[in-house]
Formats: structure tokens, C-alpha cells, sequence
């Protein structure tokens, strides 16, 4: 019986000495095992989350989704009270008519009945200048005879001058009905229309800010107000977790950083489908150095100095979750052909 036992060990001896020898062999002859392609990072899905509010202040009339909740891009999300927003609109679209009326007058000019009206107006003011003349010149002849005084003399002088004066006013008066419109007045017209204009879009602008609509598609993460809150311009009332872009924050070492380049194609594995791999590319690479963060689930240790880089995902779904670690492969040229292929 020891006689086996000591048989047995000695061919276990043995074995393990034929083993060991064979396994030496590439080291005592210079040869190397080959590599896995490709490089494998760690870090963690980064997705962007986005704070929605008014871009005016008011009452909040309705909220319209809840927490969880899938939104598509420019569905409504929320309203306020818009009363205040709609009078402004009217009170602006009122402003515009006025403008465009009294440019509208001022372009036609004057009317044949005001020209009319203004040539006879000269008419009787020559006439009363005929009148006037008369009584000057009747006047002078009586003066030296003295029928009448000085002072009734130098009256009727004064009132025929007067007379002259009302006619030059009524004659200019005609020749400004019959040349128009300047062409400065109408430009102000002009100036004054384009800004009741300006006031209305900007009236409209509000009025649509009256309603919060979502600028991508993505989850609600956050109701932060609720129906009947009073809010200023930018206070959030829903975060919005993003469904795209989706990126992966990792770091690589300094000696492999030459093995890496942007538009590199990687593969991003995570714990929960490791069969499932999502493709990606990378789309940054810091250039300056810094210290592993702590979040990094590598195997070494955390003391050496790395760059940043951020890899975005392509065709995301539900399974890459904020925060969480995953693994990043990054295929190298052979690699990256293979597995094309």
C-alpha cells in the first residue's frame, strides 16, 4: 500500500515538473502570448438632465405630466394663467391699427374737399384784403382835408396790412394742401408702424411663453410645482432627464493614450446585459491631466494621473441608467475590423 501511494506521488511530481517545463518554453525562447485586441476602460453613464421653466413670470393654470412620465419634443407640459398675456396682444394689435391708419393718411394726402375748402379761405381773405384797401385809400383822401383823425388814418393802414398778411397765410396754407405729404412725415409714419409691430411680436412671443413645452423627448424626473404656484421668469417646474445624447465619462492612462483617438469606435458593456453590448464612438479626450476620480471601478490604483474622456452612445435605450459603471472597449484598427466583418 505505501508502495502505490509513493508510485502515485511521484508521477504527480512528475506531471507537474513536465507541466512547468512546457509552460517556460516561450519565455526561455522569446516568445509572448498574444494580447486581447483592444483597450477596456471604466466609467459611468452620464446622461443630461435639463431644469424646464417659464421664460415669463405667473399663476400656474395646469400641469399636464408627472413624475415618470415619456414626453416627445414640443409636447405641452404645462400653462399659465395667459389673461395678462392676451391683453397685451389686443391692446398691441390695437396700437398696430392705429399706426397703419395714420400711415394710410398720410400717403393718400389731402382730400379734394380739404384743397377746396382751403382756396376759399383765400378767396376770402382777398377779398377782405380788396376791402381793406379801399378803405385805406378813402382815408387818404380825407385826411388832408381833416375829416378824419391820424390815429383813424394809421388804423385803417394797419388793418389793410393785417388783411395782406391773412392773404400770404392762406396762400401758403394752399400750396402746402396741393404739394402733399412730406416725405419725412410719411417715413415717420413708417418708423412708428414697424414699432407697434415690434410691440406685438413681442406681445405674441410672451403670450406662446405662456405655454412649457419639451425641447427633446425624454423621462420627467422632478415635479417640482404644482397647479396654482406663482413663479418668476426661470424657476423650474419639471426636470427633464434626456433620452439622447447619452455618454459614457471614462479615463484612460497616459501610456495609452496614444491608442486612442477621437471618432474611434468602442463597445459599452454594462453588468446588468454584459451579452448586449451598445456600440459608440469615442467623441472627446481631455487634454489635461488629472487624478483617477473615485467613481471609477478599475482594477488598479487610483493614485496615477489620467484623461478624461467622454464616449457617446449610439441608439441608447432604457438600459444605460445615470450613474451607472460600465465597461468601455475600445477597438483598435484590427479589432475594429474584425468586427465589422
Amino acid at each position: 500500500m505505501r508502495r502505490r501511494l509513493l508510485a502515485i506521488f511521484a508521477l504527480l511530481a512528475a506531471g507537474a515538473a513536465a507541466a512547468g517545463w512546457w509552460y517556460g518554453l516561450p519565455s526561455r525562447f522569446g516568445w509572448t502570448q498574444p494580447e486581447e485586441p483592444g483597450l477596456t476602460l471604466y466609467g459611468n453613464v452620464d446622461i443630461r438632465q435639463v431644469q424646464l421653466g417659464f421664460r415669463v413670470s405667473g399663476r400656474i393654470a395646469e400641469m399636464l405630466v408627472d413624475e415618470g412620465d415619456r414626453v416627445e419634443k414640443g409636447e405641452l407640459l404645462a400653462r399659465l394663467d395667459d389673461q395678462t398675456y392676451v391683453d397685451a396682444v389686443n391692446a398691441a394689435e390695437a396700437q398696430v391699427a392705429n399706426q397703419q391708419a395714420n400711415l394710410a393718411k398720410l400717403e393718400a394726402g389731402p382730400r379734394q374737399a380739404e384743397i377746396a375748402q382751403a382756396r376759399a379761405a383765400l378767396a376770402e381773405q382777398t377779398y377782405n384784403l380788396a376791402n381793406a384797401e379801399q378803405a385805406l385809400e378813402r382815408a387818404r383822401q380825407l385826411r388832408p382835408s381833416g375829416a378824419i383823425s391820424q390815429a383813424a388814418f394809421d388804423q385803417a393802414q394797419a388793418a389793410r396790412d393785417m388783411a395782406a398778411a391773412r392773404v400770404d397765410a392762406a396762400q401758403e396754407a394752399l400750396h402746402l394742401l396741393e404739394e402733399g405729404t412730406r416725405k419725412e412725415d410719411i417715413a415717420a409714419a413708417q418708423a412708428s408702424l414697424q414699432g407697434a409691430q415690434a410691440n406685438l411680436a413681442s406681445a405674441k412671443t410672451s403670450l406662446s411663453d405662456a405655454e412649457l413645452r419639451a425641447p427633446a423627448k425624454g423621462v420627467i424626473l422632478s415635479r417640482v410645482r404644482e397647479p396654482g404656484a406663482i413663479v418668476s421668469t426661470g424657476d423650474a417646474v419639471y426636470v427633464l432627464s434626456l433620452d439622447e445624447p447619452v455618454w459614457v465619462r471614462t479615463y484612460v492612462e497616459e501610456p495609452d493614450l496614444g491608442r486612442i483617438h477621437p471618432g474611434m469606435a468602442v463597445e459599452v458593456v454594462t453588468d446588468t446585459a454584459p451579452d448586449k453590448p451598445y456600440r459608440g464612438k469615442v467623441g472627446f479626450i481631455s487634454p489635461v491631466a488629472e487624478f483617477t476620480p473615485k467613481s471609477v471601478e478599475t482594477p488598479e490604483l487610483r493614485t496615477d494621473l489620467v484623461y478624461r474622456l467622454r464616449v457617446v452612445v449610439e441608439e441608447p435605450d432604457t438600459g444605460l441608467r445615470q450613474g451607472m459603471p460600465v465597461t468601455v472597449r475600445v477597438l483598435e484598427s484590427g479589432a475594429e475590423d474584425a468586427a465589422a466583418d
